[in-house]
């Protein structure tokens, strides 16, 4: 069964978009133009040439990486409808296998912006109070705020997420009614469409890179928009676009003009904020606090949905999953939130304030931007999209982010390096899980399923003196080709004590690149009694082993292939007359295996994650009262005397008598 979930366009999806897909992009007035004032030298923060370049290099921003690029271009490459970087990574890995690397790094930037955004939007949100109340804590505010996010994360946002739109309606309808207010007063602020007061500015102004930096803030919610086209559809997002672009603008210009009209304005004033009337300062710190809230929730939920992503394209360790609410798509991964409150926490109590979050905010997400770009191009190139189109246009972009990334570097010293540390430090961590899982592949050996091999499987079913394992007794296994089996099967079934059941499962779970794909493939090995089941289950379904084979076991028994009985005598008359089930979980581990020291490396850091997270009966979704965890060397060695006496000489080690 392979379904496309595209979205339908409708109102409903429109405002549900507004309320999802542009909290970060949407808060970034809080702290722009501020950003920019702080750039510009003293003295000249309201002159009409620079703050008009400002705002025109703002309205082209917008238009060129966010409308252009991630809106009109990217939002079309879509995977059945989801989108992010990763499924645009699943989309391409069957070709370029080492665009992991590029996906990896998009992914830990985007999480480390995810950690960063909740802590700088709440701040900016709630520093607003000064305007009204000076004394009022705003740390403490900020902390309490941001705790409170994260602990409910597990209680899923449920009914509060249809409240998101209208909110959202509400706080962009604020911010263009709040901008107008002022433009009325300066018109002349209109000429900043005008893209040769963006050049000039850039031109004359001193410090072109740390302007810059300021300035790139305006998009920095553009990657996440493309992370939620599988929440929301591709019309829905492109239509509320144009209504938020619009209120976005119109606040911008709207603070421009009163900048201009302000020739005392010094750096440490939030035009946002001093702009409005003084009767609705509270009105609208409280709007910005709960726009602040909402954008958070959206990032902290974008980044669950990242990780759950790479974990089925096996770039993140195994980690527990839970779903607050039958909502598609609403998931919570406790490690994660535990975190990103932690993170996040620090963050807020190490930067003291939004001002200098900003040098710590935007560094990060342009990387995930640069590795988009690289991988849309390989995208184009993978559907055949001719060179004369893809070559130039990716080289755009490219020349474009990769100037906002110079300009973010010039942060790096004042507290960019955060969310590089953090990106860094998950990016190591998706390289070992990728590798190690990589060279324990390369140890696994495979028995071929052969008539003898049946044969033995049936005797020992029916050697009563062998101690029942379990009427059905159910193997995970990996081996693509129905006709394998790897040999750790074997060591478990015959090597040790000999497993006896009624009825054999060999289950293998492909997580697929095609989302909400689910089917399956049955091969009968000796009817009624050996099974070998292939299901195919998308990466947004995730894994559920023991649902997925009762599901499987029950249509087989309506079919007559299955007797799925108890088959105790006592048990004839109970009243579940359902037989047991148990899932034999085969782990190796790290013995008798020589290795380069970088594989060691790797394979040692491989071995020490996957003892801190989620163990292979949590990440198959087993029952654990009906999993059972056995464990064999990684590779067997049935040496002769002569080649233990030559492996001892090569390691330097020598044979005893």
């Amino acid at each position: 069964m392979k379904e496309n979930k595209k979205v339908p366009f409708s109102t409903l999806g429109v405002v549900l978009a507004i309320g999802i897909v542009f909290g970060d992009i949407g808060t970034s007035p809080l702290y722009v133009m501020r950003a920019i004032l702080n750039s510009l030298p003293d003295g000249q923060l309201s002159r009409p040439d620079y703050i008009l370049g400002a705002v025109s290099c703002v309205i082209w921003t917008l238009t060129i990486q966010t409308t252009l690029k991630y809106v009109i271009i990217t939002l079309r490459a879509d995977n059945k409808g989801e989108g992010g970087i990763l499924s645009l990574y699943a989309l391409i890995r069957q070709k370029y296998r080492w665009a992991y690397i590029l996906a990896g790094l998009g992914a830990a930037t985007l999480l480390a912006d995810g950690i960063i955004t909740p802590a700088m939007t709440v701040m900016s949100a709630v520093e607003g109070l000064n305007v009204i109340a000076p004394h009022i804590p705003v740390i403490p505010v900020t902390i309490a705020i941001v705790l409170i996010l994260f602990l409910v994360q597990p209680l899923g946002t449920g009914s509060l997420g249809k409240y998101f739109g209208p909110l959202m309606i509400t706080w962009f309808t604020m911010m263009a009614i709040v901008g107008i207010n002022q433009i009325i007063t300066d018109v002349s602020v209109f000429k900043a469409f005008n893209p040769l007061y963006a050049i000039n500015f850039l031109i004359k102004v001193p410090q072109t890179m740390v302007i810059l930096g300021a300035i790139f803030l305006c998009t920095t919610g553009a990657e996440a928009l493309y992370s939620d086209l599988g929440h929301c559809g591709l019309k829905n997002i492109r239509t509320s676009w144009i209504y938020v672009k619009l209120a976005l603008i119109l606040n911008y210009l709207g603070q421009a003009a009163w900048i201009i009209n302000s020739p005392y304005i010094t750096h440490d004033v939030n035009p946002f904020f001093a702009m409005m009337p003084e009767w609705f300062g509270l009105i609208g710190v409280i709007m910005a606090t709960i726009a602040a809230i909402i954008a958070s929730q959206a990032l902290i939920s974008g980044s669950f949905t990242v990780i759950s992503e790479a974990i089925s394209l096996n770039i993140w360790p195994n980690v527990k999953i839970q779903y607050p609410s039958n909502i598609k798509g609403q998931l919570y991964i406790p490690s994660i939130n535990h975190m990103m409150m932690v993170l996040c926490i620090i963050i807020i109590l190490f930067m003291q304030s939004s001002m200098k979050l900003e040098a710590a905010y935007g560094l990060a997400i342009t990387l995930s931007m640069l590795m988009t770009s690289i991988l849309l191009f390989l995208y184009f190139m993978k559907n055949n999209k001719p060179l004369w189109f893809s070559i130039p246009l990716t080289l755009f972009f490219v020349v474009i982010e990769f100037s906002f990334f110079l300009a973010n570097m010039q942060k790096f010293a004042h507290g960019g390096f955060v969310p590089i540390i953090i990106a860094g430090i998950l990016l190591l961590l998706m390289y070992s899980w990728y590798n190690g899982r990589r060279i324990k592949r390369h140890y696994t050996v495979y028995d071929q399923v052969d008539e003898k091999y049946i044969n033995q499987i049936i005797r020992i079913s029916q050697d009563e003196s062998i101690p029942k394992a379990a009427t059905h007794l159910v193997y995970i296994v990996k081996a693509n080709n129905k006709n394998f089996l790897e040999s750790k099967i074997a060591y478990s079934l015959f090597r040790r004590t000999p497993k006896r059941a009624d009825t054999y499962w060999f289950v293998r779970i492909k997580r697929t690149d095609e989302p909400y794909e689910f089917s399956y493939e049955t091969t009968v090995y000796a009817p009624r009694k050996i099974f070998r089941i292939n299901i195919r289950a998308g990466f947004k379904l995730g894994i559920h082993t023991d649902k997925y084979v009762t599901l499987i076991a029950n249509e087989l028994e309506r079919h007559g292939l299955v007797d799925l009985k108890s088959r105790y005598p006592s048990m004839k008359d109970a009243i579940d007359k359902r037989g047991d089930f148990t899932y034999m979980v085969v782990d190796r581990i790290f013995r008798n295996v020589h290795m380069n020291p970088s594989r060691q490396i790797i394979f040692g850091c491989y071995n020490i994650i996957k003892k801190l997270t989620t163990s292979d009966t949590q990440m198959y979704d087993i029952d654990p009262s009906l999993a059972v965890v056995e464990t064999i060397p990684l590779r067997q060695l049935d040496h002769t005397e002569e080649q233990l006496k030559e492996l001892l000489k090569q390691s330097g080690g020598e044979s005893e008598a």
